[in-house]
This record gives C-alpha cells, structure tokens and sequence, in this order.
C-alpha cells in the first residue's frame, strides 16, 4: 500500500503516554480504513447517489 490514509503522528498522539504503536498496527488500520471507504462508496452508489453520508458507514 502505497499511499497513506490515515495519519500516523495524529494516531500516535491520541495513543501518547499509554500504548506504543508498531508500524504494523498502522499499516493495518490502513487497511481497514480503506475497505470501510470502498464499501460506503459501493452503497452510495448503489443507492443512486455520489455523496458518502454517515449512514454509508
């Protein structure tokens, strides 16, 4: 996966001074975030619109 999605440093922060955050974790969350964005594009679609909602999620 070349391109990035979610931003380390802001997950990291959120994280700072409980967990320490491995390269794969991110890599991972990557992962998720772009199937969660590939499925609530496809029911968009499926329901005639351009537009993601929040109900697409």
């Amino acid at each position: 996966m070349s391109e990035k999605l979610v931003v380390r440093s802001a997950v990291r922060e959120m994280l700072k001074g409980k967990y320490q955050v491995s390269e794969e974790f991110l890599d991972a969350l990557d992962k998720e975030v772009k199937t969660l964005i590939e499925r609530a594009a496809k029911r968009a679609e499926e329901n005639g619109r351009s537009t993601l909602k929040a109900r697409d999620v």
